[in-house]
């Protein structure tokens, strides 16, 4: 790999030494992001997958063990050098059990740092079998199915397992790709109906005309090519679990016949009018914003309101591009045991630099879908790089690491530039939104008042600019 082409992530609160070593480091071609304490260090690492982590071992709030057990977690195959000025056997062998590639002592000359990171860069190009093959998936990062270690997906979890205790019909919402039937069958398999039936029914893979008799089924002669009674979906979920996924597409006869059913628990099958008793559990799922279409008129609002008893959200990839790490090793396993694969494969820090910064518009299931043609294009390689990536990955540009600005002798506005990335922060999640501010406070992890609260502060402008958009 080119050098130019090396991100390095360097950790030193001494201001001399850290701007020194930058300037040294990118004058070698790397590009470097400095900063001077270990939580920023995890930050970064969260942006961005880099191929070296330069840390001091002696920091400010969290030290650099922690930064060196955060980078090795996130990614394996990254190279990590710990530089110390408390250097002692002890400290060495500790860093290099950890992880580490090599432990350099204060003061060190600069070319023997650059030779230290030339090699290790070297060893990990050549290791036929690299850090990877040492990752596992921790059951924690897992709930039936779903993968995730972000805090959106914890909380998640959490949800989930709460919300499949109880018997409340449940509205799950999000993007396509994002997961809704997994996280359905979550919900069943840890209920008390997880002995009954899990049945599922894709609303808009079924022609209107043959709809109502999927569902409700249907008896003898009830319409033409109706040779036999005919169980439907809802009957056979009894006792169970009926999943209805783009319910948002269902006609508004139908509608009317689903709301029955929530509210008296009994139906007819197609052609019959003997009412039959039913008890089982909802969950629809829809990719459309189904309150929209309720105040345009395409969906019943009552029929809203007793499907959106617990509304569960999942976030698309790309707001939640740390866990795209740990989707990729899990896909990877998977398909290697299915493809009969004699030896587990990584994947390199370049390739995996490309699915962080891509949109990822079909969301997991797009990312499952590439991490199976890569695969198959690697043969028997024990790598997958960045040419078998599908070619919208491998022409995602690439966005500069988010570096700290230097700070001059003479001091500068530290207060005006944090408020300044908050206003930009803020105005992107508006703009992403439409405005909503509901929406835009979920985005920065925000309560809606306190969003309310920060436009004020930073200014009449921004309160205006978001007080002309509808509040959808």
């Amino acid at each position: 790999m080119p050098e130019r082409e090396v991100p390095v992530l360097l950790v030193e609160d001494e201001a001399s030494l850290r701007e020194v070593t930058a300037q040294r480091l990118a004058a070698e071609g790397y590009r470097v992001v400095a900063v001077d304490n270990g939580e920023a260090a995890v930050e970064r690492l969260a942006e961005c997958a880099f191929d070296v982590v330069l840390t001091d071992l002696r920091l400010p709030g969290i030290d650099g063990t922690a930064v060196l057990d955060a980078a090795l977690e996130r990614y394996p195959d990254i190279v990590c050098i710990v530089v110390t000025g408390f250097g002692t056997v002890t400290d060495a062998v500790a860093a290099i059990k950890r992880g580490a590639a090599d432990f350099i002592t204060k003061p060190f000359q600069f070319g023997q740092l650059l030779h230290v990171v030339r090699s290790a860069l070297e060893q990990r190009r050549l290791r036929s079998e690299n850090a990877y093959l040492r990752s596992q998936i921790q059951e924690r990062y897992r709930f039936e199915g779903l993968v995730g270690r972000s805090p959106r997906m914890r909380e998640l979890f959490d949800l989930l397992e709460t919300v499949a205790a109880s018997p409340s019909t449940v509205l799950i919402t999000g993007e396509t790709g994002t997961g809704k039937e997994l996280a359905a069958r979550a919900i069943h398999h840890n209920s008390p109906r997880r002995g009954h039936r899990f049945v599922a029914l894709n609303c808009s893979a079924v022609p209107e005309t043959l709809l109502e008799s999927e569902l409700f089924g249907h008896v003898r002669g009830a319409y033409t090519g109706a040779v036999a009674t005919r169980q439907g979906r809802l009957e056979s979920a009894h006792e169970g679990t009926l999943f209805l996924d783009e319910v948002g597409t269902m006609s508004a006869p139908l509608q009317a016949k689903l709301l029955r059913v929530l509210q008296e628990r009994e139906f007819e099958r197609v052609g019959d009018d003997r009412p039959i008793r039913i008890d089982v559990r909802i969950i629809a799922a829809t990719n459309a914003d189904l309150a929209k279409l309720v105040r345009e008129g395409g969906f019943r609002e009552d029929l809203f309101y007793r499907l959106n008893v617990i509304p569960i959200f999942l976030p698309p990839l790309r707001e939640r591009r740390e866990d795209i790490p740990l989707l990729v090793r899990h896909f990877v396993e998977g398909l290697s045991r299915q493809q009969g694969r004699s030896r587990e494969v990584a994947v390199t820090q370049a390739a995996m630099r490309r699915m962080m910064a891509y949109g990822w518009p079909g969301n997991i299931r797009q990312l499952e879908n590439a991490m199976e043609r890569a695969l198959t294009l690697s043969r028997n390689r024990a790598r997958i790089d960045v040419g078998d990536l599908p070619q919208e990955l491998q022409q995602a540009p690439l966005s500069e690491p988010a570096a700290l600005p230097a700070i001059p002798e003479e001091g500068f506005d530290m207060a005006a530039w944090v408020a300044g990335i908050e206003r930009e922060l803020i105005r992107r999640a508006l703009d992403d939104s439409g405005g909503n501010r509901q929406q835009a406070a979920r985005r920065l992890g925000l309560k809606r008042t306190t969003l309310v609260e920060k436009l004020r502060r930073l200014g009449e402008t921004d309160g205006r600019r978001a007080a002309s958009r509808p509040e959808s």
